[in-house]
C-alpha cells in the first residue's frame, strides 16, 4: 500500500511512477477522497467535543436544580450523539473508500527498472553456463523414455482434472531430492532459517502480501473462507503481520518448502503439455524482512542464492530485470532467473526474486524500532523462489537426457540420491 502523505506532498511524482506501469493518473481522486475524509474526521471530533461539553453541563444543571436547563441540555446531548454517529459513519465510509483505492494500486517501480510493456522489453543482466549441444533432437521432459513411466498425467486427470500430475518411482524420488537439496543448501550455505508454515491462510494474510483484493481469481478459497497459498511468500511474510520488530533482529531470512496452489486464471492455452504450469506444485521460497537501507543489497544476495542452486546443478541460466510492464503487483524491482530447457530450445522462468520496499509492510502494518531510539519505521520485504521444484525437475530431466532415453543426473545432487547417477530408459534410478 502507498503512503498517503507522500502522495499529498508530490502527487505529480506518484502519477508519473504509476504511468510507467501503464496506469492513468489517479492522485486527484485519491486526494479528493482524502480531503473529504479528513474534513469528516475533524467535523466528527468537533461534534464529539461539543457533546462531551454538553454532557458535563448536564451535571452542573442537575446539581443546581435547574430542571429546564437540565432537560434542554439532555435533549441537546441526545441530538449531538446522533449527529456524531452519522459523522463518524461518514468518516469511516470515506476511509474505507480511500483504503480500497490504495489497496488496488500496484507498487511504484524503482528508478533503475527499465521501462517497457511486456516480457519482450525485459533486460538480460547475467548469463551462466553454455547450453549443451546434443547429437540428437532433445525431447521435452514428458517425452523422454526414462520419464514416461514416472510422470502420469492421465491418472492425475482422472483424480483431479487437467494441469495435475502423478509422479512415481525414480521421477518422484528426484523431485523430492531436489527440494531437500535446495533447503539444505539455503540453510547450511546461505544462512536462511528453515521454516514450516500452514498452506491455508486467512483473508488478512492475502491482503497483506497483495493477492487480495485484485487477484482472488488466481487462487483457491475453501468453503469456510481459508485461502490455499499460491506461494509460501504469503505465510512467511505475514509471520510479522502487525508486529513491531527490534532493529537488531533484522534481517530475518526464512526459507520454506511448501505445496502451492494456483487457479492459473487467464492462462488458458498456455503450457498445457507436461508439468510446466500446474494447479498444484511445490516451491522452495525465500523471504527476507530487512531494514530499508539494506533491501536493495538483499535483492542481489537473494538472487545469488537462487542462481547458486542452478550452478550447483550445472544448469545454464540467464537473469533478467523485468520491465515496468512485466513486474508483479507488489514489486519495486524483480529479477527473473530463466533456466535453459533444450526440449523447448529456450529459457523459461524458474525463479522470480523481488524487492517490495515498504509496500507489503504498510498493508501488514509491520514496523521496526530503531536500536538507538527514534521514530518507528516500516520494514522492507523481499521474496523469491529458491527454486520452483517442478520446473527444476523439468530442467534436470531435459538437460540430462541421452539418446537412448536415459537421464544423467547432476553430480551435485548425488548425496541426496544415495549416490545414484542415472535414470535408465526403463525409468529405474541406477
Amino acid at each position: 500500500m502507498h503512503d498517503i502523505r507522500a502522495i499529498r506532498e508530490n502527487p505529480a511524482a506518484f502519477d508519473a511512477a504509476l504511468s510507467r506501469r501503464g496506469l492513468e493518473p489517479v492522485s486527484s481522486e485519491i486526494l479528493r477522497i482524502d480531503e473529504a475524509r479528513r474534513a469528516a474526521i475533524l467535523e466528527a471530533e468537533t461534534a464529539q467535543a461539543d457533546q462531551n461539553k454538553a454532557a458535563k453541563d448536564i451535571g452542573a444543571a442537575k446539581a443546581a436544580g435547574d430542571d429546564a436547563a437540565f432537560q434542554r441540555l439532555r435533549d441537546e446531548v441526545s441530538a449531538k450523539k446522533a449527529a456524531v454517529g452519522e459523522l463518524q459513519a461518514r468518516a469511516k465510509e470515506l476511509d474505507d473508500a480511500l483504503m480500497t483505492l490504495l489497496m488496488g494500486l500496484p507498487n511504484l517501480p524503482n528508478s533503475d527498472v527499465p521501462d517497457g510493456e511486456d516480457e519482450n522489453d525485459n533486460v538480460e543482466v547475467h548469463r551462466w553456463g553454455t547450453p549443451r549441444e546434443f547429437d540428437f533432437q532433445p525431447k521435452e521432459h514428458y517425452e523422454i523414455a526414462g520419464v514416461q513411466s514416472g510422470m502420469d498425467f492421465e491418472t492425475a486427470a482422472k483424480l483431479s482434472g487437467s494441469r495435475f500430475v502423478v509422479l512415481s518411482g525414480a521421477v518422484a524420488r528426484l523431485h523430492r531430492a531436489l527440494a531437500q537439496f535446495m533447503l539444505d543448501t539455503h540453510v547450511s550455505e546461505n544462512g536462511l532459517t528453515e521454516t514450516w508454515t500452514p498452506v491455508l491462510v486467512r483473508d488478512e494474510m492475502m491482503y497483506g502480501t497483495g493477492q487480495l483484493p485484485k487477484f482472488g481469481d488466481d487462487s483457491y478459497q475453501t468453503t469456510n473462507g481459508w485461502w490455499l497459498v499460491p506461494t509460501a511468500e504469503v505465510s512467511l511474510t505475514n509471520m510479522v503481520n502487525g508486529d513491531t520488530l527490534d532493529e537488531d533482529t533484522l534481517p530475518r531470512r526464512h526459507v520454506a518448502h511448501t505445496q502451492c496452489f494456483r487457479s492459473e486464471a487467464g492462462s488458458a492455452g498456455r503450457d498445457t503439455s507436461g508439468m510446466l504450469r500446474q494447479h498444484q506444485f511445490e516451491k522452495v521460497e525465500m523471504v527476507s524482512i530487512t531494514h530499508p537501507d539494506h533491501s536493495r543489497d538483499e535483492l542481489d544476495r537473494m538472487t545469488g542464492c537462487a542462481q547458486g542452486i542452478l550452478e550447483k546443478l550445472g544448469l545454464p541460466y540467464r537473469t533478467m530485470v523485468l520491465c515496468t510492464g512485466d513486474m508483479g503487483f507488489g514489486a519495486q524491482r524483480t529479477h527473473d532467473i530463466e533456466v535453459w530447457l533444450p526440449g523447448q530450445n529456450t529459457y523459461r522462468e524458474i525463479s522470480s526474486v523481488s524487492v517490495c520496499g515498504d509496500f507489503q509492510a504498510r498493508r501488514m502494518n509491520t514496523r521496526f524500532k530503531p536500536t538507538g531510539g527514534g521514530k518507528l519505521d516500516f520494514v522492507h520485504t523481499l521474496n523469491g523462489s529458491g527454486l520452483a521444484v517442478g520446473r527444476c525437475l523439468i530442467a534436470v530431466l531435459e538437460n540430462g537426457q541421452e539418446a537412448d532415453g536415459s537421464i544423467t543426473l547432476p553430480a551435485g545432487l548425488l548425496p541426496w540420491l544415495g549416490g545414484k547417477t542415472r535414470i535408465s530408459a526403463e525409468g529405474a534410478m541406477v
